[in-house]
């Protein structure tokens, strides 16, 4: 044979098998089916409201089983000490602070996350995923002035959900209805529906005109609109037919979360299933009333962990439960009295919220912002307990790396290693937030600027950690931040605030 010929032929199967063997890769990846994710966020549960944090007055035995099979972190956080924050940074990856408007949002509110800029849902979209909310949003709908009587957008399928099922605010705020991928569920356009934040509607009755009707009594802030025997936060009108039922809420997000998980199993899906329970008001189903001995907030923590139970039986039942990947974790810490007298102050008995930490929901002390967070994948992570400092707002940049791909221009930081418990390692740095006044966490260290302001909220009964001095604690050694150590350890506090305005991007203004 010549040369040329010998040549041509060998350089022709030597080609054809360098791209068999890539062709036979690429297929090889493709096989490997991409994990489901699916995010569990309570709503106010405090760090010890769990027993797998200590907890001994109520039992969670669902949330229990997470812990005892997946990643218990320690010190793990929301950004925020309060509800729409922490929503905004873990699904966007942007610390709250740098957006003005991601502060708590009544009903009405317009969409505070811009529809150009990355999110959660969005990034998994790109890796093929099918993405779905169910539950709280809270974080504003439409432009402004909604017309609840129409397609609602911008919302959660403008900003990458293919599927929502959301309540818009909160339980106790209007309007109290089920809003389904922009539209409300069960709307007559013969009633159509009215809400207002700043004005009643003539002749329509409240808390106040009308206390006769009221079935649960409020203390402070809930004195507008009754819905069900149930006082709330803003006026609103019509739309009877699609008022929510309060006591078969749990069930009605619990049903369409596994109706979601049921219909999307045989392809890679996020879900993030965002509960309402323990957020006031507390409306346990029947089947929990009395349960925990508590009152409503006990209860509604126990038919919480019963819903969790119920969503891992769909999972495994489906055969995929070894296939996906779960986080659990809460948006806040805990408050008791947080505008209805439920009894949740007078039945607390030796239960604490808080778990040893010191100030609660609206608080920049741990309290706040430390949180029970797990993270679980049956046959993959192997259990453990992590010291390591995880936030919420890093689910961005690790999932990404998850689904084969990188996110790197957020404040989301990639712990994926440690979220499936090859590492240790966590964040060196984390600003927390409440109410707009930030706070340095680094290392063992906690360090909290001076503020003007009121240092204890006496309607909630939660010491907000406010002082016109610098506060600097050492958790390690002080957990329940008894010992401010500001004054005896000046280096370290030099240390503290340079990193902080380094980060924070300005100055400490001193008092």
């Amino acid at each position: 044979m010549p040369i040329k010929k010998h040549f041509l032929k060998y350089f022709m199967f030597s080609f054809v098998l360098l791209w068999s063997c890539k062709q036979n890769r690429k297929a090889a990846i493709n096989t490997v089916k991409q994990p489901n994710i699916v995010v569990i966020y309570l709503d106010d549960l405090g760090y010890g409201d769990v027993s797998a944090y200590g907890a001994t007055a109520l039992q969670t035995p669902n949330i229990d089983a997470l812990a005892k099979g997946g990643i218990k972190f320690t010190n793990g956080y929301a950004t925020s000490a309060t509800c729409t924050p922490s929503r905004y940074a873990l699904l966007t990856g942007v610390y709250p602070w740098r957006n003005k408007s991601a502060k708590i949002l009544s009903g009405s509110a317009p969409l505070i996350i811009s529809e150009t800029q990355q999110t959660l849902p969005k990034l998994l979209q790109k890796q093929g995923y099918q993405t779905g909310v169910v539950g709280k949003w809270h974080l504003g709908l439409g432009k402004g002035n909604v017309n609840w009587n129409e397609k609602i957008s911008p919302g959660p399928n403008e900003v990458g959900f293919d599927d929502a099922y959301i309540l818009a605010a909160t339980q106790d705020r209007v309007p109290t209805v089920y809003i389904e991928d922009g539209h409300v569920v069960g709307l007559d356009k013969n009633d159509p529906i009215q809400v207002n934040y700043k004005k009643n509607f003539e002749g329509e009755p409240t808390a106040i005109s009308n206390p006769e009707l009221v079935t649960m009594k409020w203390h402070h802030g809930h004195n507008n609109s009754i819905v069900n025997g149930i006082p709330r936060i803003g006026y609103m009108k019509g739309g009877e037919a699609a008022k929510w039922t309060d006591t078969k809420m749990a069930d009605y997000f619990l049903a369409k979360a596994q109706d979601y998980i049921k219909t999307n199993k045989e392809k890679p899906f996020f879900l993030y299933y965002a509960m309402q329970q323990p957020h006031v008001p507390r409306t346990p189903h029947p089947r929990f009333v009395g349960k925990s001995g508590m009152g409503p907030r006990g209860d509604v923590i126990l038919e919480a962990d019963w819903c969790i139970g119920e969503l891992m039986k769909t999972l495994k039942e489906a055969e995929i439960l070894e296939n996906t990947f779960i986080i659990f974790s809460s948006d806040n810490g805990p408050v008791l009295n947080d505008g209805y007298d439920d009894d949740a102050v007078e039945k607390l008995g030796k239960h604490n919220p808080k778990g040893g930490l010191r100030g609660g929901k609206y608080s920049l002390l741990e309290a706040g912002t430390r949180v029970p967070f797990i993270t679980y994948w049956k046959g993959t992570i192997q259990p453990a307990v992590s010291d390591a400092i995880v936030c919420q707002i890093d689910l961005l940049s690790s999932l990404a790396t998850l689904t084969g791909t990188s996110e790197l221009a957020t404040d989301s930081k990639d712990l994926l290693s440690t979220f499936l418990g090859k590492s240790d390692k966590g964040r060196a740095h984390l600003i927390i937030e409440a109410q707009s006044k930030t706070a340095l966490r680094s290392g063992d260290w906690l360090m909290i600027p001076p503020y003007k302001g009121n240092r204890y909220n006496k309607k909630v009964g939660i010491d907000l950690g406010v002082i016109p001095e610098f506060q600097l604690y050492h958790l390690k050694e002080d957990i329940g931040q008894l010992n401010n150590l500001a004054t005896s350890n000046p280096k370290k506090l030099d240390e503290m605030i340079e990193i902080f305005e380094s980060l924070r991007g300005q100055r400490i203004q001193k008092i």
